[in-house]
């Protein structure tokens, strides 16, 4: 049997960083994660091929070539898997689609020949057997939890990893909290399952014995979901990394819980981890509350930012607009939290019910519920009615965008958590990295209209830190795609200092 693992593109996003990616050689920030590990576990006789349409195109001789196609897709990823299906079909390729667009019902799925609901592992083999014997059913479903403790490294061999930025690592699944908003606990369940320390340690020597060096992302929706594991796992991490001379820099995300605990924090600096992405989602304990993230409103948000950030992980912060208890001056709030926190990298979305989540039950109670989601929110589309006159949301949303990512503000935001910042490690710097810096000073330096900005910001660095050059580097760039990708998604609104 000849599977097709194909993945569809993702659109023009601020988690795409389509706009970065160019300064340092690169088409897409990871390879598609699920596939890989689905392929690991298709038999061995089996032969596969990847097409990942973000990095490579789709070309005839390889639907040709296959038997089957596998899909996965997320619901962002939705208008490109409804064309890689519907090419499929034109060139009669059975087609068998899963992911998380799938566990949300979107539509999209109902062009597949085959829909996958559930985490892989427990539907494998069932799946492969009907293939084999021709007569696989139009929907699978697994029944529990995936044992982590079973699940193989991911077939890597398949990606061309030159063409990524980041490679990706999963250690768990599952998250012990509970927000309204969110469909992981959903997907994955409230008890946090594992991978061993040694399946972990296999799975950064394979990536280092294919000749990786740089960054990792530890893909966990919450990592530090169990604390206890973790804290088993990071000395053999921060062991392996001095043995092999530290070739990976890793970042995750984790619940803002990880600042009550210094010795969780050594622990992860130890072991190289350079950034954290955050789930701030709003400065007032209201909306937090009553959308269930108790953790947030236990914790002094902008002393748990610091505390992370004088450990040396820098904050990337995630911020929702849209709550039902959301005050008229939260747009303010917002703005002012973000600056005082310093959290360069803000991703600042419209509150979005996604199918199968409590809010999206509740809302549906409500009649409140307009729309499928499309996945993406920060794309000022609204998918429920909201408490505050939708008007009034979308220009108080499109008002914090334009000020948080004016280049001026966000300059300045980045320089005050670089100030912040505890002390790091050198790190080991690959061939990308010189070219996105030599890009870095010509695109943005020379010919962007922020370039002032731009060089007041390097300029302080060398002065003031000179140890964090690398990293403003980094997030000059990063800063570019937000500035760009800002203008694009309001093209009405004044933002004029952008290139």
């Amino acid at each position: 049997m000849k599977v097709l693992l194909l993945y569809p593109e993702f659109p023009d996003t601020f988690w795409s960083f389509r706009h970065a990616l160019p300064f340092i050689g690169k088409r897409s920030a990871y390879p598609p994660l699920g596939l890989l590990t689905v392929s690991a576990l298709l038999p061995p006789h089996w032969k596969r091929r990847l097409v990942d349409l973000n990095v490579e195109k789709l070309r005839d001789r390889d639907l040709a070539w296959a038997d089957v196609a596998f899909l996965s897709a997320m619901l962002v990823q939705g208008p490109s898997l409804a064309q890689l299906i519907a090419r499929c079909r034109n060139a009669g390729l059975r087609t068998v689609v899963g992911g998380p667009v799938t566990s949300a019902d979107h539509p999209t799925c109902e062009g597949a020949d085959h829909v996958v609901r559930g985490e892989a592992e427990g539907i494998v083999d069932e799946l492969v057997a009907d293939l084999e014997a021709g007569n696989a059913r139009r929907r699978y479903e697994a029944s529990g939890r995936a044992d982590m403790a079973r699940v193989p490294p991911p077939d890597l061999r398949l990606a061309r990893l030159r063409r990524y930025s980041s490679m990706p690592l999963q250690y768990s699944r599952g998250c012990p909290f509970s927000c309204e908003f969110c469909d992981v606990i959903e997907l994955f369940g409230r008890t946090p399952r594992t991978k061993t320390a040694e399946q972990v340690l296999a799975e950064l020597e394979q990536l280092h014995g294919m000749g990786w060096r740089g960054s990792v992302f530890i893909v966990d929706d919450n990592f530090v979901g169990n604390r206890g594991a973790i804290k088993a796992l990071l000395p053999r991490v921060a062991e392996w990394m001095r043995r092999r001379r530290n070739p990976f820099s890793l970042f995750t995300q984790a619940s803002i819980n990880l600042a009550e605990d210094d010795e969780l924090l050594s622990l992860m600096r130890a072991a190289r981890f350079g950034k954290v992405f955050v789930g701030i989602e709003t400065p007032s304990a209201e909306c937090n509350r009553a959308a269930g993230k108790l953790q947030n409103v236990k914790a002094d948000l902008l002393e748990s930012v610091r505390r992370i950030q004088e450990h040396g992980m820098e904050v990337m912060g995630g911020f929702i607009l849209g709550f039902d208890q959301d005050p008229p001056e939260i747009f303010e709030k917002q703005i002012a939290f973000i600056k005082e926190a310093a959290i360069p990298v803000s991703m600042v979305g419209i509150l979005t019910a996604l199918p199968n989540t409590r809010l999206w039950r509740r809302l549906s109670g409500e009649g409140r519920i307009l729309r499928q989601s499309v996945g993406d929110n920060t794309a000022a589309l609204l998918n429920f009615i909201p408490r505050m006159d939708p008007d009034a949301l979308l220009a108080g949303y499109r008002k914090v965008l334009a000020s948080i990512y004016s280049p001026t503000e966000y300059f300045e935001r980045a320089q005050a958590m670089l100030s912040r910042l505890g002390a790091v490690p050198k790190p080991r710097l690959v061939f990308s990295d010189y070219l996105a810096l030599c890009r870095s000073f010509i695109r943005q330096g020379i010919f962007a209209r922020y370039r002032v900005a731009y060089w007041r910001f390097l300029g302080k660095t060398f002065l003031r830190a000179p140890r964090h050059l690398g990293l403003a580097v980094t997030l000059a760039i990063m800063g570019h795609h937000f500035f760009t990708l800002t203008r694009r998604l309001q093209p009405g609104f004044p933002h004029r200092e952008v290139a």
